[in-house]
């Protein structure tokens, strides 16, 4: 991501101050928690594509900043229910809130960061960003909710999958794409445009992930976590749809009932490779990329641009 960080180098740092501001708070317990927080954020992609796409529709001004601050309120609010909701003890290679303070506290923090969004934005009157973004939280729970129906029956389409991934994942980058262009230029047909780009490098970014379970020669070890999760991915369901009735029955019942054995595990994986799951994985992946990348080269050559480029193929060369 070096363009990247070359032409928002500056921005990204004005970014984390107003970021760290707005989650300041005056509950002793609370600051310390967003200071914890706030010190294990990611690789900040999310920011970078707000401020990447008001860039490249306009300019970068107090609306970004505050859509960017927005966005990665709302994601880090997800990710601190997610932690309660899957009772997971790790984040980022480091303590999950949930694993420190357990699941009160870590609800009550993710409302207050959406609360904190919410008044970020409806102080600085950004009705229109405020919508897009609410409705990227209406899809990510409508995603998640979809996917645990789903699961309990393991007969999972390749639509619902998209479905799934489109709401769950995809909405959030669209929405921090959509976002980012309505600060810079306030103008729909780009907007929409950008969104659309957003949607499509989330879709590919999912799918990468997925693919991560399987491991592969440049991505190491496969983890299986999504096959102990009785999560259906890409290359499992394309398994699953292609297999004979058998060996269906068989995977489906060693992914209900023997998820924890390590060896079965690895025999999905073993039976998911042999079938040309991973492959097609890739393919689709490379599918939705090329769609993003079509997209953005609807908007004339730029150094901007060129950096857009770079974030989405980091999306899918990504090596965790």
């Amino acid at each position: 991501m070096n363009i990247a960080k070359k032409i928002i180098g500056d921005e990204l740092a004005i970014f984390e101050s107003k970021f760290r501001a707005s989650v300041k708070s005056n509950v002793p317990l609370l600051d310390r928690i967003m200071q914890y927080i706030v010190k294990r954020k990611g690789k900040q992609l999310r920011p970078m594509f707000v401020l990447l796409s008001a860039k490249l529709a306009g300019e970068i001004n107090d609306a970004t900043y505050r859509a960017a601050s927005l966005v990665e309120l709302l994601h880090t609010a997800t990710l601190v229910h997610d932690d309660v909701v899957d009772e997971s003890y790790e984040r980022r290679g480091f303590f999950s809130t949930y694993a420190l303070w357990k699941t009160k506290v870590s609800v009550l923090v993710g409302d207050y960061l959406l609360s904190k969004g919410l008044l970020l934005s409806l102080n600085g009157q950004d009705y229109r960003i405020l919508h897009i973004l609410s409705d990227a939280v209406r899809q990510m729970s409508e995603g998640e909710l979809l996917q645990i129906e789903k699961a309990r029956g393991l007969n999972i389409d390749e639509d619902i999958y998209f479905e799934i991934i489109k709401t769950k994942t995809a909405s959030l980058l669209a929405s921090a794409c959509a976002a980012g262009a309505w600060s810079g230029a306030e103008n729909e047909d780009i907007t929409e445009k950008l969104r659309q780009f957003g949607e499509y490098t989330g879709i590919a970014f999912q799918i990468k992930d997925d693919l991560f379970d399987y491991g592969t020669d440049n991505i190491g070890k496969p983890t299986g976590n999504d096959i102990k999760e009785k999560k259906l991915t890409l290359p499992l369901i394309y398994t699953l749809n292609h297999a004979g009735s058998s060996k269906r029955r068989e995977l489906i019942y060693i992914i209900k009932n023997q998820n924890r054995r390590k060896e079965k595990v690895n025999y999905v994986i073993e039976n998911v490779k042999q079938a040309g799951g991973i492959a097609y994985g890739i393919q689709k992946m490379m599918e939705y990329r090329d769609k993003a990348l079509s997209v953005l080269h609807e908007f004339p050559p730029s150094e901007i641009r060129d950096a857009l480029e770079e974030m989405v193929n980091y999306t899918t060369d990504r090596k965790h």
